[in-house]
């Protein structure tokens, strides 16, 4: 199933603790279907000392969350927007372009394929 979110995409949070917050998408793991938002879910990590970080201690670091929490930033409204594709096919049914377009229709990105 294709994911309705990439990296480095500008999201918001829909649900949770976090709701309305927008941020970074960090990074997506679309088997467990989880995301990571940059200043999003943030939670301490106890580290012992080693050669990267020789104090140890306390380190904030992004939790992941449920990609089904959060949707792409539509870039007219600013706000989240959910997405659905669509995909063009040519004569003899071989898919040549695929778009990722928000409900109010503004293009989030293409993949054409040309191998016909």
């Amino acid at each position: 199933m294709a994911c309705h979110v990439k990296k480095n995409e500008i999201v918001e949070v829909i649900s949770g603790a976090h709701r309305g917050a927008q941020g970074k998408v960090l990074h997506v793991d679309p088997v467990r279907e989880l995301v990571l938002v940059e200043g999003v879910n943030v939670v301490f990590r106890h580290v012992r000392p080693n050669r990267r970080n020789p104090q140890g201690g306390r380190v904030e670091k992004e939790a992941a969350i449920h990609i089904s929490n959060v949707l792409p930033v539509d870039t007219k409204t600013q706000k989240g927007s959910r997405v659905h594709f669509e995909v063009t096919r040519n004569s003899a049914g071989k898919v040549i372009k695929k778009e990722r377009r928000t409900v109010g229709g503004t293009v989030i990105d293409t993949v054409k394929k040309v191998d016909q």
